[in-house]
């Protein structure tokens, strides 16, 4: 009888020590820095050439418009030759016109200090200039927070710490 309860004993006692196993304590560093230099970038969207007239109590001439384009020139504009049609009364006339963008087969190149060295320009154009790594440098150290050092113009440097202690019971 004493051996079962002896028995018993030691494996309730098992299972607490099983409890105990169970116990965790977890501590995580995390150090990291990211560098980044922006790229060149150039958007360009061509204008079409267009011509319009109006007007009241004109006489036309010749009609004006535009000249014939081809893959590698923009259309020509044509002036027109209009008259008053009749002397001595109200007359309104209006003639505008845009000449387009010459159409670009292909796109200057980037230059090693990230920019276009001559990029071709439409009439609507957005051009964004690469960054410039300059000074721009990041470092990790196992004693302290990570570091950065500013970059030139375009650049951005991120530094991060990451501290976490879990404990499970």
């Amino acid at each position: 009888m004493k051996k079962v309860i002896s028995a018993l004993l030691l494996a309730g006692s098992l299972g607490f020590v099983s409890d105990a196993k169970a116990s965790e304590i977890t501590s995580r560093i995390t150090d990291s820095v990211q560098l980044s230099v922006e790229g060149a970038a150039l958007q360009s969207t061509r204008i079409g050439s267009s011509y319009s007239v109006n007007g009241s109590n004109i006489g036309v001439t010749t009609l004006g418009g535009l000249g014939a384009g081809s893959a590698t020139a923009a259309p020509s504009i044509n002036a027109g030759a209009y008259t008053i049609g009749t002397d001595e009364q109200a007359f309104s006339f209006s003639e505008s016109s845009i000449v387009g963008d010459t159409p670009v087969t292909s796109q200057g190149t980037i230059s090693n200090n990230g920019r276009f060295d001559s990029p071709n320009l439409y009439g609507i154009s957005i051009t964004n200039v690469g960054g410039s790594a300059g000074t721009l440098a990041g470092s990790l150290s196992n004693t302290g927070v990570p570091s950065v050092t500013a970059g030139g113009p375009g650049t951005t440097a991120t530094a991060q710490r990451t501290i976490e202690l879990s404990v499970f019971k």
